[in-house]
Order: structure tokens, then sequence, then C-alpha cells
């Protein structure tokens, strides 16, 4: 049944690459092949589904504030986190920094650019990139993620408005270090190289409450993947959430490589790869891929038996 129905999901999938673009503000990602479409499912019991381009390599971005944001709550802590960022949807684009400006001085929620470059500068002072990359090998159960040097430096050259997002948050004393410091590490976290597989090896730690299949060891605490799963599931797929909420069902984050990575509690991890992005800058292959095969397997959380 699971084999059939992610089949069937990849292939509805690939029926949408051609209505997306590739993201092309960061130079390196234009160069991205809008029709690779991959699926990777690992469950809770040993099992690996998978279709398509799942070995093809491409850089987290957005899905790095899973890790950050992780990271933070583990060792910053709850309350340290959340003094300085809040939890609510923003309803604006990811990288939007009107209500960052006019609404609070707060950013909204760990998972847009101006709370992730807030958690990020927590974590600068305590963390080297390396020590988080190893983090991110574990949490992906993936040994082969490097830093992509090329998607690194182009997000350095063209990154002003997220340095710009960092010093406004240095003026309303939000952000307490170095706002340089702290947007050199987000760029080196938004540019480790993954693939749906390792995704996939994320999505299947955080649905078993942060304990790492691969070692039997508690990577995260049970309160920090709650939190997080929460966050995905409500600010996870940018200013589309809510309708990925209504549609998907599942806590999600995305990021403009074209990665989406998911999970189902006690279950699955769900990793896709498809660089063809709609207007909200979400893989539109691969969110189209989760939409069926949500609704092939009853995944959404609030499904019934009766539905």
């Amino acid at each position: 049944m699971l084999e059939e129905s992610a089949k069937a999901a990849w292939e509805y999938g690939r029926q949408f690459l051609m209505d997306g673009k590739v993201a092309d503000y960061i130079p390196e990602l234009g160069k991205a092949n809008p029709v690779y479409l991959g699926l990777c499912i690992k469950t809770t019991d040993g099992k690996t589904v998978e279709y398509g381009d799942v070995e093809q390599r491409f850089t987290m971005q957005s899905i790095s504030k899973v890790v950050s944001l992780s990271v933070a709550l583990q060792h910053v802590g709850f309350d340290k986190v959340f003094s300085k960022v809040m939890m609510e949807p923003s309803g604006d684009a990811f990288n939007s920094i009107l209500k960052l400006d006019t609404a609070s001085s707060r950013p909204y929620n760990p998972l847009i650019n101006a709370g992730a470059i807030e958690v990020v500068s927590l974590l600068a002072p305590q963390f080297s990139f390396e020590q988080i990359l190893d983090f991110t090998k574990e949490l992906c159960m993936d040994d082969e993620i490097t830093l992509n040097e090329s998607v690194y430096h182009s997000e350095e050259r063209t990154g002003d408005r997220n340095r710009s997002i960092a010093y406004l948050l240095k003026s309303k004393d939000v952000l307490e270090g170095d706002p340089l410091a702290a947007c050199d590490l987000y760029f080196r976290l938004c540019s480790m190289n993954v693939n749906a597989r390792s995704l996939a090896g994320m999505g299947l730690v955080l649905a078993n409450g942060g304990v790492s299949p691969a070692t039997g060891e508690r990577l995260l605490s049970a309160q920090v993947v709650r939190t997080v799963k929460t966050l995905m599931f409500t600010c996870g797929m940018y200013d589309g959430s809510g309708e990925f909420a209504v549609e998907v069902g599942l806590p999600a984050k995305s990021g403009v490589g074209g990665g989406i990575m998911s999970c189902v509690e006690n279950q699955m991890g769900i990793g896709t790869y498809g660089p063809s992005l709609d207007e909200k800058g979400n893989s539109i292959g691969g969110g189209n891929t989760l939409k069926y095969l949500s609704r092939a397997l009853h995944l959404h959380m609030f499904d019934s038996e009766n539905d």
C-alpha cells in the first residue's frame, strides 16, 4: 500500500513541475534543473520507499531553520529563545521586513528569515558552523552533508536584505551579538548540501520523538520536538502554511532550494526535492506529492477513521 501510494504521489507531483520556476534571486540556485523530483519515505519500522531524484544534492535553505531552532531550544532554552522571537504565523513572505518595523520589534516566528537570523545570533557565540553541521548529519542520518561553497558565496554576495534585517533587529535591541557574524552563520547553514533521503531522515527523527532510529540516541528532548513540529505545522511553508495545513495536514518545512521535510507522528519521515517553486517559494512538485500522499494514506493530523 505504501509503495503504490508513494509511486502514484510522485507521478502526480511530476505533472506540476512546469507550472513553477526555480529560485534565481540567489544566482547559484537558478542553475537547478526544474524537472527534478524526488520522494523518499523512511518509516519507524525500518522501511525506505523512494522514487525519482532522491540522490540529487541541493542546499537546505530555509529547512536549516528547523536545525537552528532545535539547537537553540536544546542548548539556549525555550524561555530565552521566545523572549526574542514570537510563535505566530506572519502571513507575509519569508523575507518580509514589514511587520518587524511596524507591528513588533520581535520577529513573528523562528521559521521566517528575521526569526531565523535572531535564533542564529543566539547560537553564534556558542557554536561553530562545523559543530552545527555535525549535529545536522546526526539529525538527518547522513554523514555526507557538506557546505556547498558556491551557494554559500552566492548567498553572501546577494544577502543585503538579510543583513538589513539583522541590523534592524540590532537597532531594536533584539539582536544582541554581531549582525554580520549572525548572517554569515545563517548563510552557511542555508548552504548545507542534502538530498531527499537526508530530509526523510530528519523527518523520521522528529516523528520518533527526537530519538535517532539509526543509533537509538536521543538527539532532541521531547519538549523541543513538540515545539518544533508545532511551529512547522503553523509556519513551516512560508505564507502558504495555512493552505498546506488544510490540504496536507502535516508538520513540514520547505526551502527555496526545492526541498520539503515532513513527518508523520510515530510513523514516518518524508523528504521531497523539486526545485521548481510555486509563487510562495514552495516546491510545486513536492507540495503536490505530499498532498496526494496525505489523502491516499489518510495522513492528515485531523483525519478520522470515518474519512
